[in-house]
Order: structure tokens, then C-alpha cells, then sequence
């Protein structure tokens, strides 16, 4: 590609990595977050509805595993902007040949990587340093009656953590098993 953005697929379908071209100088550099045209060729298909920061302080914290119900599914556009995180997408779409599966990458605020998340997929990280910020471009405005998760360690999953959960929110650590969702297949 000869944009700002390099593509490289994933073992589950429609699930990206981006990593972002920086252009610069001894001034500095320019980095592009988010282009609809270029990335259009890596599947981003919608509008932008919602874009979010976070900071996360503590190093081993776990947020997630979150999705959408629809008709509020999601897709989104993940980056860290500071520190580093491993990023977690696990496959929630009925039928899929990859269901019930998940992929992780390292993203941190210098290999200028991005995930792109498509609906149907629950989506969490675990923090690798301390004070990690974190942008989210979504394609659907947050709709608390529809939000859901799967335990980001459901050994049904078995996501495999690079480091011992240090933390995680008393809503993320409520949300079902992977097989009582799976039995009825919702998403």
C-alpha cells in the first residue's frame, strides 16, 4: 500500500493490523490515526460515531472483554498512544469458521500499531506498563442496554495472558463464560 498505513491479516477473518507510517524530520514527525479512504482498503466500512481515550495507571490490569449487542455491534479502530499493551479480539460471530477464538498483539505508543475490530468481535487488553492511554475510534455510539462481555479468563477461551491479572473492574469480572453465552449463540 502507498498510503500511510501498512495492512497485514490476522488468522481471524476481518480482524487488521495496522501499523501507521510516520513521516518526519528533525523537527518531529506526523503520524496518521485515521484516514476513511486508505483504510477503507483494510475494511473499515462505516462512519465514526465516537472517539475515546483512556489511561489505565496500573501495569498486569485487564479491561475487558466487551462488545455490543446488536443493532449497536461495533467495529473499532484500537491504538496506544502510551506504553504498551497486549490487545485481545476474540471472535463472537455465529457461523464463523474462527468462532470462539481469539488473536492478541503487542501495541505500544512507539511500533505504531493499530487493531481494526470488527463487529461481532469482544475486544480487551492487558496493560504492560504502568499509566498506558489507550484511543478507540468506534463505528457506534456506546449504548449501555446493549453492552455485554465475555470473562477475559474463561479457560473455555483461554486467552493467554502475558502477565498475572493485577486488576480488573468488578463489571469485567461479572460478565458470563464464553460457553453460556456459545449455548445460545448470541452475539
Amino acid at each position: 500500500m502507498t498510503g500511510r498505513f501498512d495492512i497485514a491479516h490476522t488468522p481471524l477473518d476481518g480482524l487488521v493490523l495496522l501499523k501507521r507510517k510516520r513521516m518526519g524530520d528533525h523537527r518531529g514527525w506526523l503520524e496518521r490515526m485515521f484516514c476513511n479512504e486508505e483504510l477503507s482498503e483494510a475494511g473499515w466500512l462505516w462512519t465514526v460515531a465516537q472517539i475515546n481515550r483512556t489511561l489505565t495507571a496500573k501495569r498486569g490490569t485487564v479491561r475487558g472483554m466487551h462488545y455490543q449487542h446488536p443493532p449497536h455491534e461495533e467495529a473499532k479502530l484500537v491504538s496506544c498512544l502510551r506504553g504498551e499493551v497486549f490487545d485481545v479480539a476474540i471472535d463472537l460471530r455465529p457461523g464463523s469458521p474462527t468462532f470462539g477464538r481469539w488473536h492478541g498483539e503487542y501495541l505500544t505508543g512507539e511500533n505504531g500499531a493499530s487493531l481494526l475490530i470488527p463487529p461481532g468481535f469482544a475486544h480487551g487488553f492487558q496493560t504492560m506498563t504502568d499509566d498506558v492511554e489507550m484511543f478507540y475510534i468506534h463505528s457506534a455510539a456506546y449504548a449501555p442496554a446493549a453492552e455485554d462481555g465475555v470473562r477475559a479468563d474463561d479457560p473455555a477461551i483461554g486467552v493467554e495472558w502475558p502477565l498475572l491479572i493485577a486488576e480488573r473492574s468488578e463489571r469485567d469480572m461479572s460478565f458470563r463464560d464464553f460457553s453460556a453465552m456459545a449455548g445460545g449463540n448470541e452475539t
